[in-house]
């Protein structure tokens, strides 16, 4: 599925589902709230921390999906082209990085 379409699904649900936008630094903010959520369960489940059993049950999945979901909220707000911008990143980041990451001796 295209980043386009994902756009279009998420103001989609915020017209039918929700009242409105929340404005861009509330997003920012739930963004930061959300990384966090990944970040916890990252650290306990495959990092050195211990897990606590109420993260036990929590959904990698489902967290990082709230991530993108804000994500694309704070891209339909801003009228960012998040497909263009991706396509552009992952063009530079080829031209830019192929060499220098195969011939990384620490990624071998």
């Amino acid at each position: 599925m295209e980043i386009t379409n994902l756009q279009k699904i998420v103001d989609d649900w915020i017209q039918n589902h929700g009242v409105r936008y929340f404005n861009e630094l509330t997003n920012m903010a739930q963004l930061t709230e959300e990384v966090g959520e990944v970040a916890r369960i990252i650290a306990r489940r495959y990092g050195e921390q211990s897990e606590k059993e109420s993260d036990k049950q929590k959904d990698l999945g489902e967290e990082l999906a709230d991530v993108l979901f804000v994500v694309l909220c704070l891209a339909n707000q801003t009228n960012t082209d998040l497909q263009a911008a991706f396509s552009k990143k992952m063009e530079l980041k080829t031209k830019r990085d192929h060499d220098r990451h195969q011939s990384n001796e620490k990624l071998k």
